[in-house]
């Protein structure tokens, strides 16, 4: 079996069974699989059910509702109809998406959500009797954790009963099924152990990951088990994951790193080198996460710019692949989602092609300050408050090579970004990139102190939009942007913060070529989208 270098994880329950009205078709499950054809995915990785209950016929688990009498919840009440009727006509939803993906020469990876909250009966219909009627094995109830933490209800894998609930069920689908590999998803629930019992919960663990491994391995020598976990190694070994032991035990294949703080949107800061210094001369591959979603006040989800940006300096770390993160959510399948995916596999083809990069700040669904949200090892991230007098610092990572492409005619412009909220039109800021004060003969600023509407949600202050020459264009690799508040009025009570730092490089086509049917630099259409 070839190694997929591009993933593509697929839920199986938002674009798919609790799309369709029941009930639902055979061909209207493979789409799952179709809607993937004649993309660089190699591998989809495809989630089998809640975690707790299954969407696929199963002897070891449980099927996905049956414990209700009555439904609190629509759609989950459909995707039991779903999975019921298409059980109960001879089509196993898991089987019918395997078999297709095969049919279309695409691998399949079944996926588990190692860890769930036990949830309540009638309240959330996703649950299992397994999880209701077994509250002793929840790691709350060694009182070592506040009521209130969501992981009070999660699993404690220090139970025999618990590892085995869990190692039946992917035993099972191993088994059953003509898997090509089996996902388990760490990331998902953050704790497997009482927090003073995990030095010895790593052992534990350890050997039930061994299990699933041999299990896995006794199927066939090319079936691959994946991780998905955080891309710090410290943040899994402190919840029970020895990933560094893993590897060096030949006990998995594949490592999905994710940013812990903040997994759900586009950042292309992330770094995966602890993750490749573990697996450094070994068997074990690294993919690096790439999302879509961005979640700002102007775009929902990412621009293909973001998303190159995102993945050339991911592929520029020296990770094995990429796993496209949660782009399931942009169901149903357009164009532009075809578009980013066509080109992400090839880091030479994005090379001299218009990318974006943003710094990590807060979203439109986030209240915490990103401080809180985003790791630091993943590049500064905003917003940060700029007091009078003091400077501010944000590291970013360009994966663009920009003397080598000048030099044969092909970068039309660099813009460099910042958003300062609570500025006013009196306010004085100098602004650098690598030690270099940038002149404000290059700047431009927006005002945008008060929005009536915007495309998404509001958030307001001056934009400072520097068109770059060359002189202070960003190196290839990290760059060091500098903030300082020089002057602010007294009689405002708030600070400003600096919320927002943005690069945006654009490339020709070829020397002197035009960018457009209304070229930018015909006229005012320059700024009509700053």
């Amino acid at each position: 079996m070839s190694k997929p270098k591009i993933m593509f994880y697929h839920d199986g329950r938002h674009p798919l069974i609790y799309m369709y009205e029941p009930p639902m078709q055979k061909v209207e499950y493979q789409e799952a699989v179709d809607q993937l054809v004649g993309t660089p995915v190699e591998a989809i990785n495809f989630t089998t059910g809640d975690g707790r209950t299954a969407l696929h016929e199963t002897q070891a688990g449980e099927l996905w509702g049956t414990v209700n009498k009555k439904w609190s919840h629509i759609i989950f009440r459909r995707a039991h109809q779903n999975a019921k009727h298409l059980i109960e006509e001879g089509n196993d939803p898991l089987r019918v998406a395997i078999d297709r993906a095969h049919e279309k020469n695409k691998l399949m990876y079944p996926v588990l959500l190692v860890q769930q909250g036990s949830g309540e009966y009638g309240v959330d219909n996703r649950t299992s009797s397994f999880r209701l009627n077994n509250k002793h094995l929840e790691i709350g109830v060694k009182g070592n954790i506040s009521k209130n933490d969501r992981s009070y209800e999660y699993l404690d894998f220090a139970h025999e009963e618990v590892r085995k609930e869990r190692f039946d069920y992917i035993k099972e689908t191993i088994n059953k099924y003509d898997v090509d590999g089996f996902e388990l998803q760490l990331n998902y629930g953050l704790l497997y152990f009482d927090p003073n019992e995990v030095n010895d919960g790593r052992k534990i663990m350890t050997d039930w990951i061994s299990s699933i491994s041999k299990e896995l391995k006794n199927k066939g020598q090319d079936k691959e088990l994946v991780v998905r976990v955080s891309t710090s190694v410290e943040e899994s070994y402190n919840i029970g994951l020895d990933l560094e032991k893993w590897v060096n035990d030949g006990l998995i294949d594949v490592i999905v790193g994710e940013d812990n703080k903040a997994k759900s949107v586009t950042n292309p800061n992330v770094e995966y080198d602890e993750l490749l210094s573990i697996t450094k001369n070994k068997d074990t591959r690294v993919h690096a996460s790439l999302y879509s979603h961005m979640d700002s006040d102007r775009l929902n989800e990412a621009t293909i710019e973001s998303i190159r940006g995102a993945a050339c300096n991911y592929w520029d770390q020296g990770v094995d692949g990429l796993y496209i993160a949660q782009w399931f959510s942009q169901w149903p399948y357009k164009a532009s989602f075809y578009e980013k995916l066509r080109e992400v596999p090839y880091r030479d083809i994005m090379d001299p092609k218009d990318k974006f990069y943003n710094v990590a700040t807060t979203t439109g669904r986030q209240t915490e300050r990103a401080s809180d949200l985003f790791s630091k090892k993943h590049g500064d991230s905003l917003p940060v408050t700029l007091e009078t007098g003091k400077s501010v610092k944000v590291v970013t990572t360009i994966a663009d090579d920009l003397p080598k492409w000048d030099e044969v005619g092909r970068v039309f412009g660099v813009k460099l970004r910042f958003r300062i909220t609570s500025a006013t039109e009196t306010d004085q800021y100098v602004f650098k990139i690598n030690g270099n004060t940038i002149p404000d003969t290059f700047l431009r600023k927006i005002n945008r102190t008060y929005l009536m509407a915007s495309p998404r949600h509001r958030i307001f202050g001056y934009w400072y939009v520097f068109k770059l020459p060359k002189e202070f264009w960003p190196s290839k690799g990290k760059n060091t942007l500098e903030v300082t508040n020089l002057k602010r009025d007294e009689d405002i009570v708030n600070l400003p913060e600096l919320r927002d730092v943005e690069f945006e490089i654009k490339y020709l086509m070829g020397k002197n070529y035009h960018r457009s049917f209304v070229d930018e630099d015909l006229g005012p259409y320059e700024f009509a989208n700053e």
